[in-house]
């Protein structure tokens, strides 16, 4: 994996070597068994992530299902102060906590093994990247842990799987300010009918007039 963001941060591997450019911080990552960070919909989140923090402040960002912690890592490195992040693997979690120590922020990273519902709100920005089926449960609780000011940021769904949880959030309130699509090819169509990934971030829906 070699992704270089906005921001000044590079997302890599510890099998690509790479010597940064001046004012470049890079964030080596071991997934640890844990989400295979260099994912399609990683990156779809990692490109939201690093053009929302400057538009937006930012103070303190879940990220839920955190894997390797390659989304939370990046918002700390990018300047968030306090980072939460949660997955139901104890493996994910210890993953996570061990890259923050590799990275310099353990002291703005909190790690935890669970659920969302053990993270205390509100928080300016919630991240998650998760199976379509589990976003579609858990629209609700992102709608609570973002508060009346957050926003989120969202992925791990085909395009084909877009329309009922649209609608969920549409019901509660929010809006799709940025989309963005990745195909990823394989060798057969799958389940979803479709090769093409999405990620939202989403805003509250502002009242007109």
């Amino acid at each position: 994996m070699f992704l270089r963001l906005a921001g000044g941060l590079v997302v890599r591997s510890r099998w690509r070597p790479y010597r940064p450019a001046p004012g470049e911080r890079v964030l080596v990552l071991r997934a640890g068994g844990a989400f295979p960070p260099g994912h399609p919909t990683t990156r779809l989140c990692l490109e939201l992530l690093a053009e929302a923090l400057p538009q937006r402040p930012v103070q303190r960002l879940a990220d839920v299902g955190c894997g390797s912690g390659v989304l939370g890592l990046a918002a700390a490195l990018l300047g968030v102060p306090v980072v939460a992040a949660v997955d139901l693997s104890r493996r994910a979690a210890l993953t996570t906590l061990q890259n923050s120590r590799r990275a310099g922020c353990p002291r703005s990273m909190f790690v935890s093994q669970g659920s969302s519902e053990c993270l205390r709100g509100p928080f300016d920005l919630v991240v998650a990247n998760l199976p379509a089926a589990v976003q579609a449960d858990k629209t609700e609780e992102f709608h609570r842990l973002a508060g009346p000011r957050g926003a989120l940021i969202l992925s791990g769904f085909r395009d084909t799987q877009e329309e009922g949880l649209r609608a969920a959030y549409r019901a509660l309130g929010w809006e799709c300010a940025v989309r963005r699509l990745r195909d990823a090819w394989a060798p057969e169509l799958p389940p979803e009918l479709s090769y093409t990934w999405a990620a939202w971030r989403l805003e509250r829906r502002r009242e007109s007039g």
